[in-house]
């Protein structure tokens, strides 16, 4: 169903010491790999979690800043990106990604929250 959360990130500098963070707090397995870009992620360091109630991922590494957001299903993320910055907001990145798998794209509202949306394409 479209415009409804879908994923949740926790992004930090050392992903491997975050995973172990939140699985000895909540006790969160993962699968870790690679996520569709690297603009959320380094290559290898991104835990994917189905325990939270929600699917979720924990990682990122040196190259990127700290942050929690959480995705929005779209069946279109062009289109929500191009809605998004016409109300106000700012592009950060996207779409990116695999058209027809998964595509993602991050924008900022217009008070700076960070937002993502999730589509596939």
């Amino acid at each position: 169903m479209a415009n409804q959360v879908v994923h949740f990130e926790i992004i930090g500098s050392d992903p491997a010491a975050l995973r172990a963070y939140y699985r000895e707090l909540f006790g969160w397995s993962y699968d870790v790999g690679d996520t569709v870009s690297g603009q959320v992620s380094e290559p290898g360091q991104y835990g994917f979690t189905g325990d939270a109630g929600l699917n979720g991922g924990v990682g990122g590494g040196a190259s990127l800043p700290a942050k929690v957001l959480f995705y929005i299903g779209v069946d279109d993320v062009e289109a929500a990106l191009l809605r998004a910055e016409e109300l106000g907001g700012r592009r950060v990145f996207g779409p990116d990604g695999v058209p027809g798998k998964l595509v993602v794209g991050q924008f900022t509202d217009p008070e700076g929250n960070l937002i993502g949306v999730a589509g596939p394409g």
